[in-house]
């Protein structure tokens, strides 16, 4: 199977919306339909400030993976940081390196902007896309705080 990686398109909503459903049903967590609406409609915008979309697809086009991420300011860099908030693969088509090509584009993407840091989050327990965390990125000591 050849895999590539592109932005993410009006066409692709009906094979999205269950990769990102499922990506949420991993963490055991529920967002409102409402909310996933709005989410699509961000992706789509290209607005600055506003989370782009990329999607693995196959060699049929079909999206089998999804990033999504937000190029951001820092208080601490007079460039621009990105943040990959969503990573997810047809759970069928893992350990094929169809992660490791959306983060690829992830970088591609961010090095293109001039970005300083890319950077995830994922929680301790993921044990299986961590060990692709591990070769593609360091993890940071850092613990995050929530209200």
């Amino acid at each position: 199977m050849i895999v590539r990686v592109r932005r993410l398109e009006a066409k692709d909503k009906a094979a999205w919306l269950p990769l990102f459903k499922a990506y949420i049903a991993f963490y055991k967590s529920n967002v409102p339909d409402d909310v996933i609406e709005i989410t699509w409609q961000r992706l789509l915008s290209g607005q600055e400030g506003v989370h782009i979309g990329f999607v693995a697809v196959d060699d049929k086009d079909t999206p089998i993976g999804i990033a999504h991420v937000l190029f951001h300011r820092s208080t601490w860099s007079p460039t621009w940081y990105c943040y990959l908030e969503d990573l997810f693969v047809d759970p069928t088509l893992r350990a094929k390196g169809v992660g490791r090509k959306l983060i690829e584009a992830v970088y591609e993407e961010a090095e293109a902007r001039k970005c300083t840091r890319t950077y995830w989050m994922t929680q301790e327990f993921n044990y299986r896309a961590r060990g692709l965390y591990d070769q593609m990125g360091t993890k940071s000591p850092f613990v995050q705080y929530r209200r």
